[in-house]
């Protein structure tokens, strides 16, 4: 379990803007809509993705309720698409009953990144994360970015693999 860095150039996805704890019905909703969009389109290049952050500054984002955690949920596209490709993805993917017109085409670079396999619950990715603030602090690195997760297995997948990542930039001083 060693951490790497890595530089992460521009992706664009399908992405779904919502908040609530991971598993809750506004985040499955969410995954029903962008899944709904990607099959029209032909499929998702890439497995699911999240974004995550919280408001609540005061406290280490794992001590905020989940129910007040905010996120951005993604599906990687193999390339941009075309003036109203989404859009008319959306409308006949409408017909499925998910939220589609929550979906969006976003891109975003996140440059250099601090990058962990977890392989275990979600429940443990602490352990995970506490040796990637250790690799940072070790490298002179910072957050720069929102905490990023790829989810390599099925939610439901017994022995989740989730891929780790953190935006970093050099520290001041």
């Amino acid at each position: 379990m060693t951490p790497r860095l890595v530089h992460c150039g521009p992706v664009t996805c399908l992405n779904v803007t919502g908040m609530g704890e991971p598993g809750g019905a506004e985040h499955l909703s969410a995954i029903g809509a962008l899944y709904a969009v990607a099959s029209v389109m032909g499929g998702p290049a890439g497995p699911l993705e999240g974004r995550w952050w919280v408001e609540d500054a005061s406290r280490p984002p794992l001590d905020v309720p989940r129910d007040q955690w905010r996120w951005h949920l993604l599906l990687p596209l193999p390339d941009v698409p075309g003036p109203g490709v989404v859009e008319a993805a959306c409308e006949q993917a409408r017909g499925s009953g998910a939220a589609v017109d929550r979906v969006q085409v976003v891109t975003f670079t996140e440059g250099e990144c601090v990058e962990l396999l977890h392989e275990g619950p979600y429940s443990e990715e602490k352990r995970s994360l506490d040796v990637m603030e250790a690799f940072m602090a070790e490298h002179g690195l910072v957050r720069n970015g929102l905490h990023h997760e790829i989810y390599l297995t099925d939610f439901a997948d017994p022995e989740p693999r989730t891929m780790l990542r953190q935006p970093v930039a050099r520290a001041a001083g």
